[in-house]
């Protein structure tokens, strides 16, 4: 199957900083895909260039297998690559569905056409069992988990293909994280192919089909993640063992 969104040959530096060395992946659709790796090793630089946020120095991004260029977010979103960043980038002071269609707002004869609005709002949250007591209440008397189920369901509307999610369980408790890993799930069984950059190895184990390993802007191995231990992801990340070139792992960097 052709992956809905690919890097090839990707790289990004910032003045001498190497974000990214030649990153090669993809992300078919139905799947998460998971980036993981220590603090500085080219997750969110990956995340920003998949998104539109931020422009390649070389490589090429590939959507359906054709090359596309992003100058903005704006342009991954009209080829369907939504991102729901880790600041979340929610007004506090408005409600849940002003803030889904914040910028996206639905007009109807002149006017905002709010009763579709609520009802989508309602409709797109349904969808995912997000745990939201109204959709009009203000985002800020919203807990950790709910804000970020908010800024997931936004990047819903328009029915995009890729979702990417940077460190989305971050600074949440057990209970949310596990709300937020169910969240992700029902996306995949919608069919979303979902990118997810996360420092943690125990949601990336718990969700992902298949993770890769940055390790100072290298992409360094790939596994399946039914077929890896929490031990040689560590061991991965860190470079404090061999990465494992045969079966679930291969190597594909350094």
């Amino acid at each position: 199957m052709t992956a809905v969104l690919s890097l090839d040959r990707v790289s990004k530096s910032f003045g001498a900083a190497h974000a990214l060395v030649d990153v090669d992946l993809g992300v078919r659709a139905g799947e998460v895909l998971a980036v993981v790796g220590d603090n500085g090793a080219g997750k969110s630089t990956l995340m920003a260039v998949a998104s539109g946020a931020v422009t390649p120095d070389s490589g090429t991004v590939r959507v359906d297998g054709e090359a596309a260029r992003f100058r903005s977010p704006a342009d991954a979103r009209r080829l369907g690559i939504v991102a729901s960043p880790q600041t979340l980038a929610l007004c506090g002071n408005l409600d849940v569905v002003e803030n889904l269609y914040l910028g996206h707002e639905e007009v109807l004869g002149g006017v905002l056409d709010e009763v579709r609005m609520e009802h989508d709002a309602r409709v797109v949250l349904d969808s995912l069992a997000a745990r939201i007591p109204d959709v009009r209440v203000p985002v800020q008397a919203l807990s950790g988990g709910q804000r970020r189920s908010v800024a997931i369901a936004r990047t819903l509307l328009g029915e995009p293909r890729v979702i990417l999610l940077d460190e989305p369980t971050n600074g949440l408790g057990v209970r949310q994280t596990a709300q937020i890993l169910t969240l992700i799930g029902r996306l995949r069984a919608r069919g979303h192919a979902v990118v997810l950059a996360s420092h943690s190895i125990t949601d990336v184990l718990a969700v992902a089909d298949r993770v890769v390993v940055l390790r100072l802007g290298h992409l360094v191995a790939e596994y399946d993640t039914a077929e890896v231990t929490a031990e040689e992801l560590l061991g991965a990340i860190t470079g404090a063992t061999a990465v494992r070139p045969s079966g679930a792992g291969r190597e594909t960097g350094l």
